[in-house]
């Protein structure tokens, strides 16, 4: 069997990392770089080899994979100083993150003067789909370089082709993402308002879950984080207001009106300024429960 060339891996936080490790249990030796020293050692302890920079990642590995929390940081690690445009061996930059549709295709055209092409491929599924290799991975750029890393996104779960451009991949994701977090917000409304009128809450989403009311969020998040009152599941409030605000920004310069994706924002940014920055996205519930003043329920005991 011939050895898998090694695979370059920057951002290895509550996203990153599991899938890193996933490409380690297939085979494929890792060189990681986080500017998060802990993110760092934890992957490294998990097998992969530590760099120094972006940079060392990409003067060694072909095919470079980013994770990262923003457009900003996101921008910086592609064309900034000693980013992977400078890189002497990396031939493929495949982006994971949530940034948007113009971040990707300035990115893409940045990269592209150096030969590098980007494989704009957000994924969907939060921190237990990383772990698991459940996600829904969105790929979008040149043909030849998705079939190339198509193997590697595999690793990760469900791979889809969206299209040929960097940045087709970035819209259906934030499109998803406004989706999700509107349904965790109106859920979260309902729910609040169904124990504050004297409902019992676990039959309350068991009859939800089985009727035309049920989503991702009811079905998933609320039995699993907010039932339990364990607020675990692992994405901050922080980043549902960057994709939400992301998400509006793009659709509005479609021309599309968005008048109850911004009434969601409204609400998430609202908590956000609350105290809820680095709060767990779950969490929301508790803000309603306080405006509303209705006592929270006694915990259900956690699905497995």
């Amino acid at each position: 069997m011939t050895p898998h060339a090694a695979i370059g891996f920057i951002g290895v936080g509550t996203m990153g990392c599991p899938m890193a490790i996933n490409l380690m249990a297939k085979g494929y030796p890792v060189i990681a770089f986080d500017v998060n020293p802990t993110a760092l050692d934890t992957v490294v302890k998990a097998g992969a080899t530590a760099a120094r920079s972006v940079q060392d990642v990409c003067n060694q590995a072909r095919v470079v994979f980013t994770s990262l929390p923003s457009p900003a940081v996101f921008a910086d690690v592609m064309l900034g100083e000693g980013g992977i445009h400078t890189g002497s061996t990396v031939k493929i930059a495949v982006d994971l993150s949530t940034v948007g549709p113009r971040s990707a295709k300035a990115a893409a055209q940045g990269l592209r003067d150096k030969g590098i092409d980007l494989v704009d491929a957000p994924v969907s599924g939060g921190p237990l789909g990383a772990h698991k290799g459940t996600l829904t991975v969105m790929a979008a750029g040149a043909q030849a370089a998705q079939d190339e890393v198509w193997p590697l996104l595999e690793v990760f779960g469900k791979v889809f082709t969206i299209g040929q451009e960097a940045g087709q991949a970035q819209l259906l994701k934030l499109l998803n993402n406004m989706l999700s977090s509107t349904a965790f917000a109106i859920t979260a409304e309902a729910f609040v308002a169904g124990v504050k009128g004297g409902l019992d809450p676990k039959l309350m989403m068991d009859v939800i879950n089985i009727s035309s009311g049920r989503s991702a969020a009811s079905q998933e998040k609320f039995v699993r984080q907010v039932l339990p009152r364990t607020f675990d599941f692992g994405f901050p409030i922080s980043s549902i207001c960057k994709d939400i605000s992301l998400a509006i920004e793009e659709c509005e310069a479609l021309g599309v009106p968005m008048w109850v994706g911004s009434q969601a924002r409204q609400l998430w940014k609202f908590a956000l300024k609350q105290d809820g920055t680095g709060k767990d996205m779950t969490e929301l519930v508790t803000y309603l429960e306080q405006w509303s003043q209705a006592t929270p329920p006694a915990p259900v005991a956690k699905l497995d």
